[in-house]
């Protein structure tokens, strides 16, 4: 994982919320400068151009994901324990970093600009092999089918919640969920709750 300094991550952070708010195309570079309060010249040094800014962002907010999924290999916990802790993270994180999903998902499904994005498909094939272990040991235990179509299940967790994200407002009115908190909340204990039990069924054999 690279690691920035201080300034860098001034660049980093004040880049990611006006990508998020502005857009990527209407951010421009000296906003970002104003924004992390340096200058134009320090931004072109350290990252040389925007479309490597949001390839050094994406890296950032996802590069360190293996490690901790590696920590959850390990614990002394049950295939299925390790699983519903997995899904924890991946929503924590998603949560945690709302304006980085969005705008990757925007940029990987307009597909408007070339970007050299090959150190992160390394980086989502190596939490893929982490993640791979995990249901591998509950398959050799038997308490998993043979059947998973594994590849599936990381974004079978991440849509249920950008989904429900993207379309907020609608489910605010239709939960009647009136404050953030709430919101944050419901996120937490339901919606995490619904998403534990899907894999579940997807993993678990039927009794």
């Amino acid at each position: 994982m690279t690691e920035y300094n201080e300034k860098q991550l001034d660049i980093l952070m004040a880049a990611e919320s006006l990508f998020a708010s502005e857009g990527f195309d209407g951010t421009s570079i000296r906003s970002i400068a104003k924004v992390a309060k340096v200058n134009i010249a320090m931004i072109s040094y350290y990252f040389g151009s925007k479309e490597k800014m949001l390839e050094a962002l994406i890296l950032h907010r996802t590069s360190d994901m293996k490690m901790q999924l590696d920590n959850i290999f390990k614990e002394d916990l049950t295939p299925l324990q390790k699983v519903e802790r997995l899904i924890d993270l991946y929503i924590s994180r998603i949560n945690k970093n709302k304006c980085m999903y969005q705008i990757l998902h925007f940029e990987l499904s307009t597909k408007k600009r070339l970007m050299d994005m090959k150190s992160y498909a390394e980086v989502k094939q190596q939490n893929m092999a982490a993640f791979r272990k995990i249901i591998r040991e509950g398959q050799e235990t038997g308490l998993f089918k043979t059947n998973i179509n594994i590849e599936l299940i990381p974004p079978t967790i991440m849509g249920t919640l950008v989904h429900f994200q993207m379309n907020r407002l609608f489910f605010e009115a239709e939960l009647g969920i009136k404050t953030d908190e709430a919101y944050e909340n419901y996120i937490k204990n339901e919606l995490t709750s619904h998403i534990k039990q899907t894999i579940k069924a997807l993993l678990v054999h039927e009794n």
